[in-house]
């Protein structure tokens, strides 16, 4: 905070059309505005901006565009020719490959490059367009602390713009952020105020190029470029396409490229292909054969046995190399499934072999009720078919169905058979209900009735099929779904 005496002249001078002995100050302000005003043009180029991507190998990749991280993957287009308009590969590798302060550097240096080339006059143009409005509604303003507060607004996004664009016109950015200071000083003395805050104007230091930028690659880099993603990707499928890429670049640019270097490359592709193709019929065979032996195991519960399926799986891709990853990481995960299931299996069967002499005893007291009901399979399905029901058959089912239920009141299944003897208690009620209802239905001559007797009887039989079913499974080892 500063001192200064009042400036009286320069409150009455500062925008009329008289200079009076502030008329210089005026001077200034026409000046910004003359300097604002200046009309700047650019034709803008519509190419992306081609990026690096550096491995930790010292090795990078051209990408034709910002890169995407994903997780523990980034993925990227890669320009596989030396083309105005290259066909793009998209190529997707881990993250732990890439040199990111190096990667980031980069790009930080082909944005600023791209920027300054494409889009800075243009915003640099807006950006003057803008304070030459700011300082013209000054000069249109008759309020001092009006004018100030629009000088100062403007002063603001003058001195924040070099930071956002890349320090582009630092140099006259400082030239006119002088100006406005001076012109915000005498405004403010204008204004009355003899205690006032003196803004320095900013001093940027220039743009530095954290990491030189590299030309755009020849037909040879490109494919040799091509040829490096596919040492590096994860996926064989994605490596294949990519040396499959690589041979047609050959094919496509021999004519520009050494002859030597193009026989010695095609030769080295085409065994690289070669190989691609013979490890992939070796790890779907392995990985056919593993899954075959995987269910029988996880059939029998063998848990032990697939526990040695796993590591086998593993010292077989040791043998191949360690070369398809995300093969032999599904195949392990197919296998850990089966072994899960195994142990539920296995679980199971023991828990089945504490309770089998409670099922030996529940099996042993509802056979006869069961054996019973398959009695009444003929005579209800007569009366479903509506074919003819007999006095002593629509009898015989009333008598056994009553015979049943007494015997399945008394026996207390196991909670496991719950379930499956309350269907096979609901199957005799319904067959006794099904000759009941046919009775009424002859006895009337209601065809309604019949019918109504025949759903019943289906009903019957469909339950008491089910209850049979289930009872069965129940009493067999569990088995693997």
């Amino acid at each position: 905070m500063l001192d200064v005496p009042s400036m009286r002249a320069y409150a009455g001078n500062f925008m009329n059309k008289a200079e009076g002995p502030r008329g210089p100050r005026r001077k200034t302000i026409f000046a910004l505005v003359a300097t604002f005003a200046l009309h700047v043009s650019i034709a803008l180029a519509d190419d992306a901006t081609l990026l690096r991507v550096f491995l930790k190998d010292g090795s990078s990749l051209v990408s034709y565009g910002e890169p995407a991280r994903v997780d523990d993957r980034v993925v990227f287009s890669m320009p596989t020719a030396a083309t105005p308009n290259p066909p793009l590969h998209l190529v997707n590798l881990s993250a732990d490959r890439v040199d990111w302060d190096r990667t980031n550097r980069y790009a930080s240096s082909a944005r600023a490059t791209h920027y300054l080339e494409t889009r800075a006059e243009l915003d640099y143009a807006a950006l003057s367009n803008a304070m030459a409005d700011a300082l013209n509604e000054v000069t249109l303003t008759t309020d001092p602390a009006r004018r100030l507060a629009i000088v100062e607004k403007a002063r603001r996004t003058l001195a924040a713009w070099p930071e956002d664009h890349y320090n582009y016109r630092l140099t006259e950015v400082r030239q006119m952020l002088g100006m406005l200071d001076e012109a915000i000083a005498d405004l403010r003395a204008s204004s009355g105020a003899r205690r006032f805050d003196l803004t320095l104007s900013a001093s940027i230091d220039p743009l530095t190029i954290p990491e030189p930028l590299l030309p755009p690659p020849s037909p040879k880099e490109a494919i040799e470029a091509v040829l490096g993603a596919a040492r590096v990707v994860d996926s064989s499928v994605e490596r294949a396409s990519l040396l499959t890429t690589a041979l047609v670049g050959l094919e496509r640019d021999k004519a520009v490229l050494p002859a030597e270097w193009v026989a010695a490359t095609r030769a080295a592709t085409t065994a690289a292909i070669t190989a691609e193709a013979r490890l992939d019929r070796s790890y779907n065979t392995f990985s056919t054969y593993t899954m075959t032996v995987a269910g029988r195991r996880a059939r029998l519960a063998d848990v032990r046995g697939l526990e040695r399926l796993v590591e086998r799986i593993q010292q077989r891709d040791a043998a191949l190399g360690h070369k398809r990853p995300e093969t032999v990481n599904a195949l392990i995960a197919a296998v850990e499934e089966k072994l899960d299931a195994a142990r539920r299996l296995q679980l199971a069967r023991d828990r089945w072999a504490l309770r089998a002499p409670a099922y030996r005893e529940y099996h042993v007291a509802i056979r006869r009720p069961i054996d019973l009901f398959a009695r009444l399979k003929l005579p209800l399905e007569n009366i479903k078919a509506l074919s003819g029901s007999t006095p002593a058959s629509l009898v015989t089912i009333e008598r056994v169905a009553a015979q049943i239920l007494t015997l399945s009141s008394a026996i207390v299944p196991p909670e496991e058979f719950a379930a499956a003897h309350a269907l096979l208690v609901s199957a005799v009620q319904l067959a006794g209900h099904a000759a009941q209802v046919r009775r009424e239905a002859t006895l009337a001559g209601d065809m309604a009735r019949a019918w109504d007797a025949s759903s019943a009887a289906a009903g019957a039989l469909m339950l008491g099929t089910r209850a049979r079913a289930d009872i069965q499974t129940l009493l067999r080892p569990p088995q693997l779904r």
